[in-house]
């Protein structure tokens, strides 16, 4: 082996470490400059996030809809000539991106009702 089919193990590897040291390096600043603010690192790791679940929740179930239109709009109203793949990809994500918009709505509603009281 030698020659240009060394390049893309080497460039994996490469591109691999460096990915992985540009994280921990920016993790590490992050928490410098949070000490240097006065604030622990720590307390920002235990922090809970409560519409976590909704928005994986909304995101899948927005996707499943997308996937599920897709196909009955494949099976059973596209001439079979057209090659729907393109079609299954944007129902997907525009199904998916529905239900991080609902998302954004409940937890916006939420934390506006919690303020007004």
């Amino acid at each position: 082996m030698g020659g240009p089919e060394v390049i893309v193990p080497v460039t994996m590897f490469a591109g691999g470490f460096a990915m992985v040291f540009g994280i921990v390096y920016l993790k590490t600043r992050q928490n410098m400059a949070m000490i240097e603010k006065g604030m622990n690192p720590k307390e920002q790791t235990n922090r809970p996030a409560p519409f976590k679940s909704l928005k994986a929740g909304l995101l899948l179930v927005g996707a499943g809809l997308g996937l599920l239109i897709a196909f009955l709009l494949d099976a059973y109203a596209l001439p079979f000539e057209i090659e729907p793949t393109g079609l299954y990809f944007a129902l997907i994500a525009i199904g998916g991106g529905i239900g991080l918009m609902l998302s954004y709505m409940i937890e916006k509603k939420h934390w506006y009702d919690k303020d007004q009281k």
